[in-house]
């Protein structure tokens, strides 16, 4: 079983680990982890011998899920050879995934690429499949772009496009105002990835909800899943291609993470073609950035080995760090969430009725919790965005709790 009866009651788990992280300090974690278990009737990680068979160090696991508890972490699993090591938080909850979105949108397509009626065909371009937007319509040269170009993200095309908030900076540096010719041009676009939702579903005669629910939720056996989940963004004073966003709880996280941990296998069963989850490395193409954004694939990103990660591994990333992490020399899926509701809250307030930029509404939320007023106490506790450079710690101790052999 994945989830191996773990508390149900998330502030029970929040206390627990706060005062782990105290008594790792003191070494008295290992006496702690048995009264917990005894109090509560329940496991919330596998025994040292257990997580040592596996290949991991317990006691440096134990920093890792203390430093977890530290951030605005609300749901932290590391699975081993289908083994749930250790949880954090409340892994039923269904969170706001973010951008995740579009590896779940990657591999609806690599289920139905091909030739005929309702396949979707790589080298389509845009004209052909009959795509353009409004009210900016689409340049005879932008038409040529194709749907490998989209899934690549080397377009080219800088158009303005919904749930891309924070992210025009970037992308207007790269792109520029002219048009691009496809293929050229890597930049992380929300455009492409509307643009590939719209095609998706005109093609295949299926909402994304449907789809995803027949073709992977229900053969990978997601337990919290509901079509209600999959909901659409639209801004159609920018652009007519709508968003689709995603709700999912971290233990049906872990259950698409597999499929990939199992090239496109999960259980014996065969659900996306291996060709399709070994492309992911064999086409990233590189951003021009370090560090976990190395390079990107199939909507995949792909890490350097700076934090400790081996060659291979590739994850998922989205707004306030939600992770899914699949490390293939490791056998082992690792699901990061947070609950990004009240962040969301303030951060488009200040943007919507305070006229801030994106990007200093972000710093200014962030900055505010590293000395907090009293009303940002309790925000800065439990809401407050996981940074960066917090992730990138929290991979780096995971990576040392790593053993080797």
């Amino acid at each position: 079983m994945l989830c191996r009866k773990l508390f149900r009651n998330r502030v029970l788990v929040k206390l627990w680990v706060v005062t782990l992280g105290a008594l790792v300090l003191i070494g008295l974690a290992s006496a702690f982890l048995v009264k917990a278990e005894a109090k509560a009737g329940e496991t919330l990680r596998l025994s040292p011998s257990e997580g040592e068979s596996l290949g991991w160090d317990s006691a440096r696991l134990d920093e890792v899920f203390a430093y977890a508890a530290s951030l605005s972490t609300d749901a932290l699993m590391i699975v081993t050879d289908g083994q749930t090591l250790g949880a954090f938080g409340n892994i039923e909850e269904r969170y706001h995934v973010h951008s995740i979105r579009k590896v779940f949108l990657s591999a609806l397509v690599g289920q139905h690429i091909g030739a005929g009626a309702r396949r979707i065909g790589l080298e389509a371009t845009l004209r052909e499949l009959g795509v353009d937007d409004s009210p900016l319509p689409l340049t005879a040269l932008q038409k040529t772009a194709t749907v490998h170009h989209l899934l690549k993200s080397v377009s080219g095309i800088n158009h303005p496009a919904a749930a891309e908030a924070g992210l025009i900076a970037d992308k207007n540096r790269r792109l520029g105002d002219e048009a691009n010719v496809p293929g050229e041009i890597w930049a992380y676009n929300n455009w492409d990835y509307n643009a590939l939702t719209t095609i998706f579903e005109r093609q295949t005669g299926m909402s994304i909800a449907e789809a995803f629910k027949s073709g992977i939720a229900d053969p990978v056996g997601m337990q919290d899943f509901v079509r209600e989940d999959v909901s659409y963004l639209l801004a159609p004073e920018r652009s007519r291609h709508k968003a689709a966003m995603f709700r999912m709880s971290a233990r049906d996280l872990v259950r698409f993470g597999q499929l990939y941990l199992g090239k496109g296998t999960l259980e014996g069963r065969r659900i996306i073609s291996s060709a399709w989850v070994e492309r992911i490395n064999a086409e990233a193409v590189d951003t021009g950035n370090s560090g976990l954004r190395k390079a990107q694939g199939l909507l995949w990103w792909i890490p350097d080995q700076e934090n400790g990660l081996p060659a291979n591994s590739f994850w998922a990333w989205g707004f306030g760090h939600q992770a899914l992490l699949i490390i293939p020399k490791w056998r082992t899926v690792i699901v990061h969430q947070s609950d990004t509701t009240e962040f969301r809250r303030r951060f488009f307030g200040l943007v919507q009725n305070n006229g801030l930029e994106p990007e200093v509404a972000l710093e200014r939320l962030i900055l505010s919790c590293q000395k907090p007023t009293e009303g940002m106490a309790d925000f800065c506790a439990e809401d407050r965005f996981v940074t960066r450079r917090e992730f990138a710690r929290l991979l780096r101790m995971i990576a040392d709790a790593r053993n080797e052999k």
